[in-house]
């Protein structure tokens, strides 16, 4: 005793109990910061997700005077809704761009000036009008839907429209075609600076360039070494000399681009590689064509209204990105800006997007075709995954006998709950499809193939719910005369039940987000109508997320993510829903 107690209260033994602790420290440490990764992965990623969307949430209006002229859509008189909606509303939208800006001329200004407004616009005017056909011969003003162009540049997408200060007085003086602006102060020198950041950026564009070239000098100059003719060696040493030439005048760029970046003042030409330099002053705007610290040359986007004297207020702008790095046009910048001074432009909830179907452009999509086709789908998943699952669950556990042809079988159920999904929309384009006929691209073949997906899961959490039930109840019941199905249904099911419902849930919401499977069956279709059987054209939630990410115009980014964020807020509620249920009915024995 005296040998057992010195061993577990010596020195020896405090060691080993510091060191026991410390290893139990450091072990809940390295289970805290996995967890502090985790957390913070998650924020991150549903930070950007959720930022992200946000630019989806709104939409934008321009309000503009139209004339709904008669002899354009009801030249009979007749006030027939379906007459009106085959009128000219689309060259009466023109009308309106073209009345509001007159001085827009051209064919590339006027696609500018057409593409402020969206392609849905004149759509949703014959819509109102056939509501209304007393508004036909009347000018009323009217909000049109803006294009995602424009819609994108009020929400800074394109980057910001930077105003500088100024304090000189503006003078402006006609050249010919062009304006010559002139500051008492130096005004435009910061705005200068801006472009000859664009100069160093362009310079060092031009040097990776130069580099390349000099890979190919080095390369040529190898093979020309190497050469084993005379006609291959005078070929790659005229190859490396071109080379060497191009290199050469590509570095003299940049070393003069260099230069005029580093010298004081200048007058550098403005054109779409740089910062666009505006000029609103007497309710007109100018573009600068040319810069200097105190003013430049500039061309008439909108005219000037009156004199502009000494005194006059006026306002500098420029363009954060270069004209050739944004799909808004400096035309297209002045026109929203005017119509923003105007008090023309309206930003409200975008209820389209939760309301609407797919669409090709971008501010005319929405999600509740997606939604209705994803309810649609689960309903037929539900409708054969749930009552197939808990019938097999029951005969599996409590009537089957044991053997190896049971054994078999729950084998190769546990072994389908692991089999990729993609595989089953395989099953589902061979066979349902293929075979049957099924409807494709429809709720019906979407449910069907997802039921066979969910149906292991849903077998193995009801076998487990099942075997969870304490055998004194079946026990008990048989012993008050019940039969084994009705001790099974009487009293095991509806005590397994709630297992049995988490389970599903569980397997439903797994089930709501596959895309492989879907994509397979062809649930990757345009479908612009909402579906309203199982029998209809749809797409799902997951294949619409899938479709739009792949879509190139920038506006989807945004719906994109926000109907990420819809498919998650889905998960989140049927997963918390099996969370409740298995709170709220969970009994103890």
């Amino acid at each position: 005793m005296t040998t057992l107690s010195t061993r577990h209260s010596g020195e020896a033994s405090a060691k080993r109990i510091r060191k026991r602790r410390f290893a139990e420290t450091r072990l809940k440490a390295y289970g805290i910061f996995a967890l502090a990764c985790a957390a913070a992965a998650l924020i991150a990623l549903l930070a950007s997700v959720v930022t992200k969307a946000g630019g989806a949430l709104t939409e934008t209006y321009l309000t503009l005077p139209v004339t709904l002229d008669a002899a354009e859509i009801d030249p009979d008189g007749t006030g027939d809704p379906k007459i009106i909606r085959r009128g000219d509303f689309t060259g009466l939208t023109k009308d309106a761009l073209k009345a509001h800006f007159p001085d827009a001329k051209g064919r590339t200004a006027r696609r500018q000036l057409y593409d402020l407004t969206s392609s849905g616009a004149a759509f949703e005017l014959a819509e109102k009008v056939a509501a209304d056909p007393s508004l036909v011969g009347q000018s009323i003003d009217y909000d049109f839907l803006a294009s995602d162009v424009t819609d994108l540049y009020l929400k800074d997408a394109f980057g910001s429209f930077q105003s500088q200060s100024v304090s000189g007085h503006l003078t402006l003086t006609a050249e010919g075609d062009s304006i010559a602006v002139s500051s008492t102060s130096e005004d435009f020198a910061l705005a200068l600076e801006r472009v000859k950041e664009g100069l160093i950026g362009k310079a060092d564009r031009l040097r990776k360039q130069a580099a390349l070239q000099e890979n190919g000098v080095t390369e040529f100059t190898r093979r020309a070494e190497e050469a084993k003719t005379d006609d291959d060696r005078q070929k790659n040493e005229a190859l490396a000399i071109a080379r060497a030439a191009a290199r050469d005048k590509l570095l003299d760029e940049a070393a003069e681009l260099d230069a005029r970046a580093a010298a004081d003042g200048g007058n550098e030409a403005l054109d779409e590689d740089n910062r666009s330099v505006l000029v609103n002053v007497a309710g007109g705007w100018l573009k600068l064509t040319h810069i200097t610290p105190t003013g430049g040359v500039a061309e008439v986007v909108l005219p000037v209204e009156g004199e502009v004297v000494s005194g006059t207020p006026w306002k500098l702008f420029i363009t954060e990105l270069p004209e050739a790095a944004r799909k808004v046009s400096d035309n297209q910048i002045i026109w929203i800006e005017q119509l923003k001074s105007q008090g023309r432009v309206d930003v409200v909830f975008n209820t389209r997007f939760f309301t609407a179907g797919d669409s090709r452009e971008p501010e005319l999509a929405g999600i509740w075709g997606a939604v209705a086709g994803s309810f649609w789908t689960m309903v037929v998943t539900f409708l054969l995954a749930f009552p197939t699952g808990v019938m097999a669950a029951i005969y599996l556990e409590e009537f089957a006998p044991k053997n190896k042809l049971t054994d078999f079988v729950e084998v190769n159920i546990n072994n389908l709950a692991a089999v990729p999904s993609i595989v089953f929309g395989l099953l589902g384009l061979s066979v349902f499809l293929g075979v049957f006929g099924v409807p494709r691209s429809a709720p019906l073949a979407g449910g069907i193939v997802l039921a066979l997906m969910t149906l292991p899961t849903i077998i193995i959490a009801s076998r487990a719910s099942i075997r969870a039930v304490p055998p004194s109840i079946r026990d008990a019941a048989v012993g008050l005369g019940a039969s084994p199905i009705q001790a099974t249904f009487h009293h095991v099911l509806p005590l397994a039940m709630p297992g049995i419902l988490t389970g599903t849930i569980i397997g439903m919401a797994q089930a709501l987000g596959e895309t492989a499977p879907l994509i397979m069956i062809g649930m990757v279709a345009f479908i612009v109508d909402i579906p309203g059987s199982i029998t209809d054209s749809a797409s799902v939630l997951p294949v619409q997320v899938f479709r739009w990410s792949d879509f190139p115009e920038r506006a989807f980014e945004a719906r994109t993510s926000a109907a990420i964020c819809v498919l998650l807020l889905f998960l989140v509620v049927m997963n918390a829903i099996a969370v409740f249920m298995r709170k709220r009915f969970e009994r103890r024995w």
